[in-house]
Order: C-alpha cells, then sequence, then structure tokens
C-alpha cells in the first residue's frame, strides 16, 4: 500500500466527510487524518493491522461513526469519550480486554459492536449511555451479568457465545430490553432468573445451547407472559 492510496483517500475524505481505508495492511492509525478532524463524519478502518488507536481520535468531534473492526487493537484510549456527535462505534474482532471508563460518556452513541474479543467482565460503564439501542459483546469471555445492568438502556443486548453461568435478576429491570441474546453460554435452567419471563419487557429470550434443553424454559414460572409478549411483538411486525 502506497502513500498514493492514502492521499488519494484523504483527498476524497476531504470532499466527502467520508475515510474508507479497508484491507490496506495498515499498521497504524493514519496521523495525516487529524487535518480533516472538523469535517469528517465517518472513518472506517476496518480489516487492517492497527494495534493501537492514539489519542488523537478525540479531536473528531464531529464524528459520527467509528469502525475499527478485524485489526489488533488490545485497548481503547481515553481521548474516544470526547466524540459526543458518535452514534455508531464497532470494534469488532481485535484484542481488547477492557473499555477506558471514558466510553460512559459517549452520549449520542447508538449502536456499540464488540463482538470477537477478550473482555471478561460486563463493563459497567454502558450503563451511562442514555441513547444506546444495540449493544453487541458476543463471542467474548464474560462471565456473569452482574446487578449494573439494571441501567443498560438498550433494546437488544447480544451476549451470544460467552461464558456466562450467572445472571442478576435486576436485568428484568432493563427499562426497554426487547432482545436478549444468550445463545452457547454455560447457563443451567436454574440461573435464568424467571423475572426475565414473567416482569421484564423481554419479547425475544434466546438462550438455545446452553446446560439445558430448551423446551424445558416452558416449564419456567412467567413462561406464558413471556408468551403474551413474543406473539404481541410477532403480531406487530407480521
Amino acid at each position: 500500500m502506497g502513500n498514493s492510496a492514502l492521499k488519494a483517500h484523504l483527498e476524497t475524505a476531504q470532499k466527502t466527510g467520508v475515510f474508507q481505508f479497508t484491507e490496506k495492511g495498515l499498521i497504524e492509525f493514519p496521523e495525516d487524518l487529524q487535518k480533516l478532524a472538523s469535517n469528517l463524519r465517518t472513518v472506517d478502518v476496518s480489516e487492517n493491522k492497527i494495534e493501537t488507536l492514539p489519542p488523537l481520535i478525540g479531536k473528531f468531534l464531529i464524528l459520527k461513526s467509528l469502525s475499527l473492526n478485524n485489526n489488533k487493537l488490545t485497548s481503547l484510549p481515553e481521548e474516544l469519550g470526547k466524540l459526543k456527535k458518535l452514534e455508531v462505534l464497532h470494534v469488532n474482532g481485535n484484542r481488547l480486554t477492557r473499555l477506558p471508563q471514558a466510553v460512559g460518556q459517549l452520549s449520542a452513541l447508538k449502536t456499540l459492536s464488540l463482538s470477537g474479543n477478550q473482555l471478561r467482565e460486563y463493563p459497567a460503564q454502558l450503563s451511562n449511555l442514555r441513547h444506546l439501542d444495540v449493544l453487541d459483546l458476543s463471542r467474548n469471555k464474560i462471565q456473569t451479568v452482574p446487578d449494573e445492568i439494571c441501567q443498560l438502556q438498550a433494546i437488544e443486548l447480544n451476549l451470544n457465545q460467552n461464558q456466562i453461568s450467572q445472571i442478576s435478576t435486576k436485568i428484568a429491570q432493563c427499562p426497554r430490553l426487547k432482545v436478549l441474546r444468550l445463545e452457547e453460554n454455560c447457563l443451567e435452567l436454574s440461573k435464568i432468573p424467571v423475572c426475565i419471563l414473567s416482569e421484564s419487557q423481554v419479547s425475544l429470550l434466546a438462550v438455545e445451547g446452553n446446560l439445558f434443553e430448551i423446551k424445558s424454559i416452558r416449564d419456567l414460572e412467567g413462561y406464558d407472559k413471556y408468551t403474551e409478549r413474543f406473539t404481541a411483538t410477532k403480531k406487530k411486525f407480521s
């Protein structure tokens, strides 16, 4: 990948507000990009070999969408929290073990995808995100869903393919949660909080591939209430 290719993409980005530079073998985030910080709305540097996202990312104040999928990132800088206009953040397929506290300051964020990383704990700071609609934490190493989950604003939460064996009953208090995906985890039937069925807003609960026969969930208290919500939602979209 020559400098001429990067230069051409930078010139295009100056006109369009969109910088897309994927599958180019980039080893580091392009420093020259900061010259366009005041007019870039979309940055996509997925499918590269970037190991570090530099603090200068905090200068991209009007950025709405940032895609860093399938790089080699092990961490994200605290400066990320300065992106108050950011609505979409994709960091799938990296090597993140934790998130900076500042992610909780991304006040406009609607979609956060962190699938295929090395996260071992549910990031409690995500409960600060008042406009979050979709949170994808699938294919990580999370073992427990803690009490802090109760303030999560997301409509859809994907926790498929983790190592979850414990779920706080407070998950039923999530104010907007409609879709909860827990497939291929380490859950016993007794560890599924029945309040998800009887008291929550959840109208699609996916629990295939855990440590129980899927049919046996029908015997849990509150399953009939869950079925009513599931059916009502299905009718709404059919």
